[in-house]
């Protein structure tokens, strides 16, 4: 486990239908203290796990929030993020819900074709159509998960999204190293897809008090 920022930070994990029906209780026991929880794929893919998985984080006492994994090919950017809106994405004023996520990465259904055949400015412009949509519905701005490789290569390394929207950077590594341009910080960082917890593991940049202040946007 990296302890890069160990007294800065919070420790927990993202899931999805790959970890089945988690044992809660032994992820909390381990240290985890929020998890994020797959619930969506492009417009028609639904996690059978995600009840299990998204209330049992919260039970043993978890900070959770949904993620909905992008597929720009297959449908606009406002319809699949009305898609996972509905179905587990929605965002509660309880204080330890936090705002959905946008995994966007490479493609894993079409080889060498990582941006989905979209150009930058196409990207760009589907991007914040799901922006746009999910803050609609639920009046949050979502987290953007990503590589800063895939960044860079299929949006242009575009910088006009980190003003709204926290940084999920993924690198398997001793530190987050380079950001997308314009990103002043992480704010979580999936460092470990082989333990210590359950799926992949990942950091808060922060305390548990502030990540309840994510949580509560600002205040509640």
């Amino acid at each position: 486990m990296s302890r890069c920022c160990a007294a800065t930070v919070t420790y927990g994990q993202d899931v999805a239908s790959h970890q089945g029906t988690v044992n809660w209780q032994a992820q909390w026991n381990a240290g985890s203290r929020f998890a994020y929880v797959k619930a969506t794929e492009g417009g028609s893919y639904v996690n059978p796990y995600f009840a299990q998985q998204y209330n049992g984080s919260y039970n043993v006492g978890m900070i959770r929030g949904a993620y909905h994994f992008a597929l720009p090919n297959r449908s606009s950017g406002s319809a699949q993020a009305d898609f996972f809106a509905s179905r587990g994405g929605g965002w509660s004023a309880d204080g330890r819900t936090l705002p959905g996520a946008l995994d966007i990465e490479y493609n894993p259904y079409a080889g060498t074709d990582t941006c989905y055949g979209l150009n930058a400015t196409g990207m760009r412009n589907w991007i914040a159509a799901f922006l746009d949509r999910y803050h609609a519905r639920t009046g949050r701005w979502a987290v953007i998960y990503t590589t800063t490789d895939w960044w860079q290569r299929c949006t242009g390394n575009y910088s006009g999204f980190w003003a709204n929207s926290p940084l999920w950077p993924a690198r398997y590594a001793s530190t987050p190293g380079t950001l997308p341009a314009g990103a002043p910080t992480w704010s979580f960082w999936q460092y470990s897809s082989s333990g210590p917890f359950a799926g992949d593991s990942n950091q808060w940049h922060g305390t548990l008090d502030r990540l309840r202040v994510l949580a509560c946007n600002g205040g509640c």
